[in-house]
């Protein structure tokens, strides 16, 4: 079976991406999790919160972090919510966490028929696409491409996201005087010493019956020299 890998640049203002989510307290991870990526791709392709989704968690997924961003908080505070007897009513306050001014470049390798699928979906989606919450909308040039390399190497060889002039230069002036800075990348990984644990693998996204399984993630780090940096053409594009 052939396989292909597709690159998504996930640059905005805002994200989150909660992984321990309960109650008044919504978390947010510092990069992409899988379930939510993988619900990105659902909703493009329009399948329901029932809807099997198991051919777009078996995708592999690689992710190089171009800019880290801001965790930052935000408070909400909703009045008038019944209490459980329903002769009384209270107010919540809930802690918001999010992502600010962060990059990713998000590899994702699976079948080339279901890869393509993603794609197609990518290019016309059924439902809107947000980044973790609906209140962040996904950027309309989320889709990068397509590779023959595999999701661990195309995050380590695809240019750098980066466009910002100020902050590229510095990056070249970096990297010719070698003292090049450091990407972060998280890829799949078997389990061993140096891998780690996260509960993100979507199973279901059916109200009342969501299900995550285990995945384990190796973290490494890519040095930004001067091949992966942007050429003065694609930055004056941007």
């Amino acid at each position: 079976m052939s396989t292909a890998t597709l690159l998504l640049g996930i640059d905005a203002p805002l994200q989150s991406w909660g992984v321990r989510s309960r109650f008044e307290r919504r978390d947010t991870g510092t990069e992409p999790s899988k379930s939510g990526i993988v619900g990105l791709l659902a909703a493009a392709l329009g399948i329901p919160r029932d809807g099997d989704i198991r051919h777009l968690a078996a995708f592999g997924m690689a992710i190089r972090c171009d800019r880290e961003g801001q965790v930052e908080r935000d408070y909400h505070t909703t009045q008038n919510v019944p209490t459980t007897d329903g002769r009384s009513s209270r107010t919540i306050v809930s802690e918001r966490h999010y992502l600010a001014d962060a990059c990713f470049l998000v590899a994702l390798e699976g079948s080339a028929e279901h890869i393509e699928q993603a794609v197609e979906g990518l290019g016309k989606p059924v439902f809107p696409l947000f980044l973790g919450r609906k209140a962040f909308a996904a950027p309309p040039d989320l889709f990068l491409g397509l590779t023959d390399l595999s999701a661990a190497e195309a995050v380590r060889k695809h240019v750098w996201l980066e466009r910002r002039g100020r902050i590229v230069q510095k990056a070249r002036r970096d990297a010719d005087e070698g003292k090049p800075q450091m990407l972060r990348i998280s890829c799949d990984s078997e389990p061993g010493p140096s891998a780690h644990l996260r509960y993100d693998h979507p199973v279901s996204f059916a109200w009342g019956d969501r299900k995550f399984a285990p995945r384990y993630v190796r973290t490494d780090f890519v040095p930004l020299t001067s091949d992966l940096l942007p050429s003065l053409k694609e930055q004056a594009c941007t």
